[in-house]
C-alpha cells in the first residue's frame, strides 16, 4: 500500500501541490522501425529503461543506440529538451534519469519537460518517493504499465522555486561526494586486485619486499602446475592441509529465533560477495542450536558455498567466535586447518584467479544447480609459503582490505545521511531557506 496520499498531506503549508501536467509538459516515447535502416544510426540519443535502471548517477549522457529525424518523426516520439526528466513507467516502474543533450526514449518512459518555474533536479530527487504510487497505479497483465492520463494526474509537490534550488543543491553535494567515494573503492579494489596477484605468485622476500619478477630474476622461480612461483615455495592441494565437512540445514519444524541470541546460522548469501559478519547473522534458539551442534565452525575454520553461488572462501576469525557460536548451512562447507596454514592466506589464496579456475572446472550440477562436491574442495590446488610469508602477506594485503573497508563505512554513513536529508528536505519537514538565510548573514563586527 503507497503512503504517498499521507506524505502529501504533511508537506508544509506555503508549498503547493500539483498535477506533474502542471510543472511540465508530459512526453511518451516511441520506437521507429527495426526494419527501416535510415531511421536508425543518426544523431538524436534514444534512450531504453536498462540504461536508466542501471545508470546509478543523475545525468545519462549516452544511449547505446540513435535513432535519425526521420525515426523520430515515424516512431511518435518527441525531442526531450536537455534537463528532462526521465521516469521509467513500463515494466520497471520509477527509475529516474536526467537527459544531458536533447534525446527521446522508448515506450517504456513518461518524461516531464519542466517549465522556467520548477527545478529538474528537485523532481529527479523527488522522483524516489514515487516509485510506491506508480506500482499502485500500475496495471498490465503481462507487464505493469502507467498510462499517460495516469501519470499526468499524479500530486507533487511544488516548493517555491528557490528552495527547489537549494534542496537540489544540497542533495546533489552529496550525491557527488557519494559518487566519488564509490570511484575510490572501485579504485582500491583495481589495486588490491594487482597486489594480491603479485603477492601470490612473487612472495615477500627476506628483506620484506616483493621479490623481483620472473622477467627480473628467472632464477628465483619454478615451474609448477600453477605457473611460476618463488622456489621455495610448495603446492598443497586442500585434502593435505585440512579436513573438509559439510554444514546443515535447519531441522524440519525448527526455524531462526525471534529473539537475540548468540547462536547464529550462516547461509551462503551472507558471506559471498561481501564481508562476513557473526553479528549480522539470522539468530537460532538454543535448543536448535544443539541438534547441529556438531556442524558449529571453530575459530580459524574457512568456510566455502559449494551450491548455486558456488566457489566464495570465508574465515570464522577468532573475535567473531568471543561473541557468536555459528553453525554453517548444507550449500556450504568447512575446512579445519592444520597450523601450517595461516587461515587468512588460505582465504586470500583460494579466492584467486588460479584457484577459482579450479573451482570452475570442478563444478558439478544437481537439478540444474551448479555444485561443488567436497571431495572436489579437496583437490583444489593452492601455493604455499612457509607460515611467517604467509603472514607477512596477509599483513599487507589486509591494511589495503581494512582501507577499503574504511571506505565502505564511510560510504554506507553518507548513504544513510543522504536518505534521512531526503526524507526531510524533500517533504519540508526541514526548511533549508532559514538555515541557508542564517549561514549566509554576515558577523556583527
Amino acid at each position: 500500500m503507497s503512503d504517498y496520499p499521507q506524505l502529501l498531506s504533511e508537506l508544509p503549508s506555503d508549498w503547493s501541490i500539483l498535477f506533474i501536467e502542471e510543472i511540465g509538459e508530459v512526453i511518451s516515447g516511441g520506437t521507429p522501425s527495426r526494419s527501416n535502416p535510415r531511421y536508425w544510426g543518426g544523431d538524436i540519443p534514444w534512450v531504453t529503461p536498462g540504461e536508466v535502471t542501471g545508470l546509478g548517477r543523475k545525468c545519462l549522457e549516452k544511449t547505446n543506440e540513435k535513432i535519425t529525424t526521420e525515426g523520430l518523426v515515424r516512431s511518435g516520439a518527441k525531442l526531450l529538451p536537455p534537463n528532462s526528466l526521465l521516469i521509467t513507467t513500463r515494466a520497471s516502474l520509477g527509475a529516474a534519469a536526467l537527459n544531458a543533450a536533447p534525446a527521446t526514449t522508448n515506450q517504456g518512459f513518461k518524461s516531464i519537460a519542466f517549465t522556467k518555474d520548477f527545478s529538474a533536479d528537485y523532481y529527479y530527487h523527488w522522483s524516489t518517493k514515487l516509485k510506491d504510487e506508480l506500482v499502485r497505479l500500475a496495471s498490465g497483465t503481462t507487464f505493469l504499465e502507467i498510462s499517460g492520463s495516469q501519470f499526468r494526474k499524479i500530486c507533487v509537490p511544488a516548493p517555491p522555486h528557490a528552495e527547489q534550488l537549494k534542496i537540489a543543491r544540497i542533495l546533489d553535494t552529496l550525491d557527488t561526494q557519494i559518487q566519488k567515494t564509490e570511484a575510490l573503492i572501485a579504485k582500491l579494489e583495481k589495486v588490491k586486485e594487482g597486489l594480491l596477484h603479485d603477492l601470490l605468485t612473487r612472495g615477500i622476500d627476506e628483506n620484506g619486499q616483493l621479490r623481483p619478477s620472473p622477467e627480473q630474476a628467472p632464477e628465483l622461480y619454478k615451474d609448477s602446475p600453477l605457473g611460476l612461483l618463488p622456489k621455495d615455495w610448495s603446492i598443497n592441494n586442500v585434502a593435505s592441509i585440512g579436513q573438509v565437512k559439510g554444514g546443515k540445514r535447519l531441522p524440519y519444524g525448527h526455524d531462526y529465533s525471534s529473539q537475540e541470541t548468540c547462536f547464529r546460522y550462516l547461509r551462503v548469501t551472507d558471506f559471498y560477495g561481501k564481508p562476513y559478519c557473526a553479528g549480522r547473522l539470522e539468530p537460532l534458539d538454543e535448543a536448535t542450536f544443539n541438534i547441529l551442534s556438531r556442524y558449529e565452525i571453530q575459530p580459524g575454520d574457512a568456510f566455502v558455498s559449494i551450491a548455486g553461488s558456488i566457489g566464495y572462501f570465508g574465515i570464522h576469525s577468532p573475535a567473531d567466535a568471543e561473541s557468536y557460536r555459528v553453525i554453517l548451512t548444507e550449500n556450504a562447507a568447512r575446512i579445519v586447518l592444520n597450523s601450517s596454514i595461516h587461515p587468512e592466506y588460505f582465504a586470500f589464496a583460494m579466492n584467486s584467479e588460479t584457484s577459482q579456475k579450479q573451482v570452475e572446472a570442478e563444478k558439478g550440477t544437481g537439478g540444474g544447480v551448479p555444485k561443488l562436491a567436497l571431495f572436489r574442495v579437496e583437490q583444489i590446488l593452492f601455493p604455499t609459503p612457509d607460515y611467517g610469508e604467509q603472514k607477512e602477506i596477509v599483513k599487507r594485503a589486509t591494511s589495503l582490505s581494512s582501507r577499503i573497508a574504511n571506505e565502505r563505512l564511510r560510504l554506507d554513513k553518507m548513504k544513510a545521511q543522504k536518505q534521512g536529508l531526503m526524507n526531510d528536505l524533500l517533504t519540508g519537514r526541514v526548511r533549508v531557506t532559514p538555515l541557508l538565510d542564517q549561514a549566509q548573514t554576515p558577523t556583527p563586527a
